[in-house]
């Protein structure tokens, strides 16, 4: 934690892999929680898949969204570049999760910029936690659920109890969607235990 009472959480990936529902989760599991919360939600050039970050604060009373470097008690990466790009806004201590998953931007695709080398091993150096949510999420029947299996992930790291995540869940996604969310949830929390 970056201090006694509040708690930065920061989402990042890019556009159309669901950090602005995972945001809206955690932010239902706080405040349902008894916390005051605030969300901050940046989405760049989503639409084509550019960078998307979501920052969550929450405690007894947060004042301010700002997340600085060293700030994020918490960063749930949804695409590993991402979670490169973000690393500097760790706190020392804090929790790295990481989709174990790479997308190649256009920029790379037409040969203006290449991708990063040794993605993998630069994470594990940082020793976040690899989850492979896509293939978990596409196992379960449920490849859309890719982001609520990293919200299970995240639920490892924060204090809210199993039944106000699964009631965030059961609030928000689309009730035809409900129990895939929950599967994904789940599967997320015991990968992230593994």
């Amino acid at each position: 934690m970056t201090d006694s009472s509040t708690r930065t959480i920061l989402l990042v990936g890019v556009g159309g892999q669901g950090t602005i529902l995972a945001g809206n989760l955690l932010a239902m599991a706080a405040t349902e929680s008894g916390l005051d919360v605030k969300v901050s939600e940046i989405h760049g050039m989503s639409q084509r898949g550019g960078s998307v970050s979501t920052v969550i604060r929450m405690g007894e009373h947060v004042s301010t969204m700002v997340c600085d470097p060293g700030m994020a008690d918490v960063i749930v990466a949804f695409e590993a570049v991402e979670a490169l790009r973000a690393h500097h806004y760790l706190a020392e201590g804090g929790r790295l999760f990481v989709n174990d998953e790479q997308i190649t931007p256009v920029s790379v695709n037409i040969g203006s910029f290449s991708m990063p080398d040794n993605v993998e091993k630069r994470l594990e150096a940082m020793n976040a936690t690899l989850i492979n949510a896509g293939k978990i999420a596409r196992d379960l029947g449920s490849p859309r659920s890719t982001n609520v299996v990293l919200v299970g992930a995240l639920s490892t790291a924060l204090p809210f109890p199993l039944d106000v995540w699964e009631d965030a869940i059961k609030r928000r996604v689309p009730p035809k969607t409900i129990e895939a969310n929950l599967a994904a949830f789940h599967a997320g929390r015991e990968a992230a235990q593994a």
